[in-house]
């Protein structure tokens, strides 16, 4: 279980560039909840996973992990808690390594010059085999090769391959052509489901908000302003969070990327 309480940050506080980020911000996600995070740019999502991960220390509350108390500890020691895909597909991998290498340091056999026994191997391409891109018959090929979809398909495997207490999805599909996208996005389901992860992911993509997971949160400047699930988030449309939106935030949502359903 995920209990974040009542977190604050202000970056550049006392000057003119001060930004309030977080602002009293809680969220408790229980075992195996699969959360999607929606708001337009500035809302505070990708400082909230940032907050989770240790980039910085909030300025107040607490963020405790089962039950390991995170809110002080540096970034290095969360990280074996938690998996984390980004935007950008070149992040999460080391590009001049080759597939196998790549895998090989994600289960902790090693990694570059290691040495991958008969049995990882056959491991690895079982693994590569269920997403469907071929990539089990291509092991030796460096990362930096893969199309975008690929490599970030293969990071999501790495950030799973022995399951972590948390996984952040951090807009991970935003940089793929929409066909990559809905692959991954796919696979995202099929290794959430399959390893009962806890999840939480961002995404512009209201539409993609609605259809994973279990529940929905919207957040706007540094807040929590809408939270469903359950047969309250199965009955809902687009039009119906652009409502929420405008009531909650006391103003219409004029984000274009969410409003033209992309991410």
């Amino acid at each position: 279980m995920l209990n974040i309480s009542h977190i604050s940050k202000t970056f550049n506080p006392g000057t003119v560039n001060a930004k309030l980020a977080l602002n009293d911000l809680s969220l408790r996600v229980e075992d195996g909840e699969f959360v999607t995070i929606i708001g337009a740019n500035g809302a505070g999502k990708s400082t909230l996973f940032n907050a989770i991960c240790g980039s910085f220390i909030t300025d107040s509350g607490s963020i405790v992990l089962d039950d390991l108390d995170m809110t002080l500890l540096p970034e290095y020691r969360r990280a074996k808690q938690i998996g984390r895909l980004f935007q950008d597909p070149m992040r999460g991998s080391a590009p001049g390594m080759s597939i196998e290498e790549n895998l090989a340091l994600a289960a902790g056999k090693g990694g570059w010059l290691s040495r991958v026994s008969r049995s990882d191997r056959e491991q690895f391409r079982e693994r590569l085999s269920l997403l469907g891109m071929g990539l089990e018959d291509r092991m030796q090929q460096p990362v930096g090769l893969l199309s975008g979809g690929q490599r970030q398909a293969l990071t999501l495997m790495m950030a799973t391959f022995n399951p972590p207490k948390l996984l952040l999805l951090d807009e991970h599909t935003a940089a793929l052509d929409p066909a990559s996208a809905e692959k991954v996005l796919a696979i995202t389901r099929e290794i959430v489901e399959e390893n009962r992860l806890t999840c939480l992911m961002v995404t512009h993509n209201m539409q993609s908000a609605l259809d994973l997971g279990s529940r929905t949160v919207m957040m706007d400047r540094g807040r929590v302003i809408f939270d469903v699930s359950g047969e309250k988030r199965r009955g809902l449309t687009i039009a119906d969070l652009m409502e929420q939106f405008r009531i909650a935030a006391g103003k219409a949502l004029d984000n274009d990327r969410m409003l033209l359903g992309v991410d």
